[in-house]
C-alpha cells in the first residue's frame, strides 16, 4: 500500500508553514532598533471594534519584549487599554483626566505595567467620560495633552530614561479627546478591519486629521495603516486588504493581524496576547508589525 503524504497545497498546510516561518523570523529578532527621538503615535479610527485598543497594547508589548521603552496613554473612558495592561483604573483612580482637566504632572500619574517593566501607562477611569464637556470651557483646550506630554518626555529624557515610543489609544469618536491626541501626536496609526464597510467613515477621519494638521499640528501625518481581523481563507478579507493597499500604498504594513481567539481571550486575563500566548499567530504578527514600524522609523 502506497504511503500517504500530506498535501502541502491545502489551506491548513499553508497556514502551518507560514506560521513556522513567521515564528523563526520573530525568534531571530533580539532587539528592535531605537529611534533617534521619541515617536508619538495616535491610534485612531472613529469606528468601534476595529482593534484600536488591541493594537495599542500589543504593539507596546511587542516593542517592550524586544528592548524598547514605551509609554501608553489610555484616552478612552472605557479604560480597556488599562485593563489589558493590568493597570488599576476604577472610578477615582488618578490618570489622564487629572492631566487633561486639572493640569497635574504626568510624572505623578503614570503607573508601571506589571508584565513589562519597560512600559509605563497613563490610565483612564470612568471620570474621563465627562472630560469632553469640561474641556470646552478651558483655555487652550486642544493642546492640554500636548503640553503635559512634552513636559513629561523632556523630564524623562533629562533623567536618562527616554521613551522610544508613545502610543495614545483614542476613543471611537472625533471629539475633543481625539483632537487632543492628534495635537500631541506626530504619527497616526489607523487600524482597519478586513470586513465589509472597512473604509466607511475613513474619509471623515482623514479630513479631521488634515484640519488638525492645518490649524493645530503641522507635524502630524498618517504614517501607518494596519490591517486587523484578517482571514486569508476568505475572499472578503483578501478583497478588503487589496482595496486598502491600493488606496494607501506604502503606508500599509506588510503584516496583517489575523482573526484570533487568543487575541480576544488575552484581555480577560489582564494580559496582551504577547504575554498570554507568545507563540500564537496573533502574538507573532504583532511582533512582526512592531519590527516593521521600528525599522521604518530608523530609515525615515
Amino acid at each position: 500500500m502506497a504511503a500517504v503524504h500530506p498535501d502541502d497545497s491545502t489551506p491548513l498546510a499553508r497556514a502551518a508553514e507560514e506560521h513556522v516561518a513567521l515564528a523563526r523570523k520573530v525568534d531571530a529578532i533580539v532587539h528592535l532598533p531605537r529611534p533617534e527621538k521619541t515617536r508619538i503615535f495616535v491610534v485612531a479610527n472613529q469606528k468601534g471594534g476595529v482593534g484600536k485598543t488591541t493594537t495599542t497594547v500589543n504593539l507596546a508589548a511587542a516593542m517592550a519584549v524586544k528592548g524598547l521603552r514605551v509609554l501608553v496613554i489610555d484616552l478612552d473612558p472605557q479604560g480597556n487599554t488599562s485593563t489589558a495592561l493590568d493597570i488599576p483604573h476604577s472610578e477615582g483612580t488618578a490618570g489622564v483626566y487629572e492631566a487633561l482637566v486639572e493640569g497635574e504632572s504626568i510624572d505623578a500619574l503614570v503607573q508601571p505595567c506589571p508584565a513589562h517593566e519597560s512600559i509605563s501607562v497613563l490610565p483612564a477611569s470612568i471620570d474621563l467620560a465627562g472630560a469632553e464637556i469640561e474641556l470646552v470651557s478651558l483655555v487652550a483646550r486642544e493642546t492640554r495633552l500636548d503640553k503635559a506630554l512634552q513636559s513629561y518626555l523632556a523630564e524623562s529624557e533629562d533623567a536618562g530614561d527616554r521613551y522610544d515610543y508613545v502610543y495614545i489609544d483614542c476613543p471611537p469618536s472625533l471629539g475633543l479627546l481625539t483632537v487632543n491626541a492628534m495635537v500631541a501626536g506626530r504619527e497616526v496609526l489607523i487600524p482597519i478591519q478586513c470586513e465589509y464597510y472597512a473604509l466607511e467613515g475613513l474619509g471623515q477621519l482623514l479630513r479631521n486629521i488634515e484640519l488638525v494638521k492645518s490649524h493645530l499640528n503641522p507635524k502630524l501625518a498618517v504614517t501607518t495603516i494596519l490591517l486587523t481581523m484578517y482571514d486569508g481563507r476568505t475572499n472578503l478579507s483578501s478583497g478588503v486588504a487589496n482595496e486598502v493597499r491600493q488606496h494607501f500604498g506604502s503606508e500599509v504594513l506588510d503584516t496583517a493581524i489575523p482573526r484570533s481567539v487568543r487575541i480576544s481571550e488575552a484581555p480577560s486575563y489582564h494580559q496582551t496576547v504577547v504575554t498570554y500566548d507568545p507563540t500564537s499567530s496573533g502574538a507573532l504578527s504583532y511582533i512582526e508589525a512592531a519590527r516593521e514600524i521600528a525599522e521604518e522609523g530608523v530609515r525615515a
